[in-house]
């Protein structure tokens, strides 16, 4: 499950403040960086859709796990299986980050499977920006390709920022459980997918 980053994808006069964010490639030394930062966003954005007991658990362990793995390759840029893993940081700190799995669905090519920017940073630009790296990623590693992704039913904002850059809504569809775990979630949550088709706009940046 993806995505739930409620900024503007219009924002270029907050974008003017602060440090200049830094993009690239994640690498295996930033897994416990961004696996906290995606607990982080669980707990602010989740709740209603997770169970309590799982976001106020340790979730930050269970995020370390999940990142350590797949960042040991080292540069997410080319991806271990398939996978590109951009990372935003600022003022030293990775304050945002996208994945993307190629080739994840038949029609709609690859799924962006995450996208978290850090509560203090957005509106910033920094989730677009995101957005547009890895949709270039996609489609300098898989040619032809389009893109798609999951957004919570209850994120109306996300919702908001995926139309603005571009998305369309195609279908809804039961929120699966993180880790397989149905414990996991608060009752029957649902997600809607949002695509882009390969040639869409966010692939010229």
């Amino acid at each position: 499950m993806t995505p739930s980053v409620p900024e503007s994808a219009a924002s270029a006069a907050a974008r003017a403040s602060g440090p200049e964010p830094r993009f690239r490639a994640a690498e295996a030394a930033d897994a416990p960086a961004v696996a906290a930062l995606h607990a982080a966003s669980w707990r602010r954005h989740y709740r209603g859709a997770y169970a309590d007991a799982f976001l106020d658990g340790d979730v930050v362990a269970d995020r370390e796990t999940v990142w350590a793995a797949r960042l040991a390759g080292g540069r997410g840029e080319h991806g271990e299986s398939g996978r590109l893993t951009y990372v935003c940081e600022a003022d030293g700190a990775v304050v945002g980050f996208v994945h993307a799995v190629l080739d994840e669905h038949p029609r709609w090519g690859a799924l962006v499977d995450n996208l978290h920017v850090a509560h203090g940073s957005q509106r910033r630009g920094i989730g677009a920006r995101l957005m547009r790296l890895a949709a270039q990623g996609v489609a300098g590693a898989a040619p032809g390709s389009g893109l798609h992704l999951w957004v919570l039913e209850q994120n109306a904002r996300a919702q908001s920022f995926y139309a603005a850059l571009g998305g369309t809504r195609t279908e809804r569809a039961l929120v699966p459980p993180p880790g397989g775990d149905p414990s996991r979630l608060a009752g029957s949550p649902a997600c809607l997918r949002y695509v882009w088709p390969a040639g869409a706009a966010l692939f010229r940046g």
